[in-house]
């Protein structure tokens, strides 16, 4: 069976094709600069079965026409062809709380969550609506970020709120980037071979831009440092993360109630490039940290680590005998110098790391803990795109 994964951002699209159950990739693409004219042009950056990447230059206004084109692009060769379309959905709520199949019903249950995440999700939806004409009679499958963290319990998800107002019902935590640690909780359990259902450990899946620690029991995921939205939680590129209520009630009088302006504010002034004035990139600061004269990067660098550090310390403890610590995605991956501050004098969960594997992991798998290490430090390549074909291919045959 091939799937062709669709992948949206706001001013892009990302796809590959997989023939599964073998997860062979025969084609990848990304079509950047969707929307208004930018300094540069609008491009599709593509490639088949591993080749070269080829780059075409062509407008694409929305992103109904950036799938046209990716279209236009797949159907040079026949054999590429797909059986069946999956999609990546940011935030599903209470309305898509796991991975689904679409039909008509579901069309109109997507409309519910189109705000929920306002830049990821309405391109995504309007790429399955496109998809639903262009591609009529094929089947397509929604696979959420949210789905993963449906197993968190009450205990976890909860926020103390009265309930008697129907207003706060839905006011819970539903984490984030599950699709992701997902694949690497997966892709762990294997190495280490260890039985997923019996595999304890916390992700840390650290983006150049969003970031979220995952405590995992039995394979599944317990808590996420994210909540009702992708803000709480660890520092983020421009996010802010864990902020008190009181302090935000205060920004929200300071600013004459202008949500949006405050909203702006924690979502994409705040984080690594409020707490530096002048990067919103981790590696960038720590770069400039052991530099004279950069004292307000060196203290931006602590604030970050320190945040991490004490919740890899929370996971550990609640998820209950953990056989591995997981670091993912471009921060997680790249740069030895986080792994290494979070881990050190973490003996007490048992956690030690040797810095000249550290220093050297490869991906897309990699283990740099000491040999006298009870729980595995391990470095994995995340692979969003062929864990939402894994799901797809499930749902289509069940």
């Amino acid at each position: 069976m091939k799937i062709l994964v669709f992948n949206c951002g706001s001013s892009s699209l990302k796809y590959k094709l997989f023939k599964m159950p073998d997860n062979k990739e025969l084609a990848a693409g990304e079509a950047q600069r969707i929307g208004p004219p930018t300094a540069e042009p609008s491009r599709i950056v593509y490639r088949f079965e591993g080749g070269d990447f080829q780059t075409k230059y062509v407008p694409m206004r929305n992103h109904a026409e950036a799938l046209q084109e990716a279209m236009r692009i797949l159907k040079e060769k026949s054999e590429y062809s797909p059986n069946a379309i999956a999609h990546r959905l940011v935030h599903g709520g209470d309305f898509i709380k796991h991975n689904t199949l679409v039909g008509t019903t579901e069309l109109q249950i997507l409309e519910k969550v189109r705000k929920l995440a306002p830049i990821h999700n309405p391109p995504a939806i309007d790429t399955i609506n496109a998809c639903a004409k262009y591609f009529s009679g094929i089947p397509q499958a929604v696979v959420s970020d949210t789905a993963f963290h449906s197993t968190i319990p009450p205990v976890a998800a909860s926020y103390a709120l009265p309930k008697k107002h129907k207003k706060t019902e839905r006011f819970r935590k539903y984490g984030f980037h599950g699709i992701s640690h997902e694949y690497v909780v997966s892709e762990a359990a294997d190495f280490l071979k260890i039985p997923l259902s019996s595999f304890n450990c916390v992700s840390c899946h650290l983006g150049s831009g969003g970031a979220s620690l995952c405590a995992v029991q039995g394979g599944k995921s317990i808590d996420n440092t994210m909540g009702y939205s992708p803000l709480p939680g660890l520092i983020m590129s421009t996010r802010c993360g864990d902020l008190d209520p009181g302090f935000v009630m205060r920004l929200l009088s300071e600013y004459n109630f202008d949500v949006g302006a405050v909203e702006g504010l924690l979502n994409r002034k705040s984080g690594v490039l409020g707490l530096s004035g002048k990067s919103a990139d981790i590696r960038d600061i720590i770069k400039n940290a052991s530099k004279e004269g950069h004292s307000r990067d060196l203290l931006a660098m602590q604030i970050y680590l320190w945040r991490l550090k004490k919740y890899l310390g929370a996971y550990l403890a609640i998820a209950g005998g953990a056989h591995a610590v997981i670091f993912t995605d471009t921060i997680g991956e790249s740069v030895p110098e986080v792994r290494s501050i979070v881990c050190a004098e973490m003996s007490i969960f048992g956690l030690k790391i040797d810095e000249e594997r550290n220093k050297k992991a490869a991906l897309p798998i990699c283990d740099i803990s000491a040999n006298d290490s009870a729980v595995r430090i391990l470095v994995i390549a995340t692979n969003e795109e062929i864990s939402i074909a894994r799901n797809a291919y499930k749902l289509l045959c069940a």
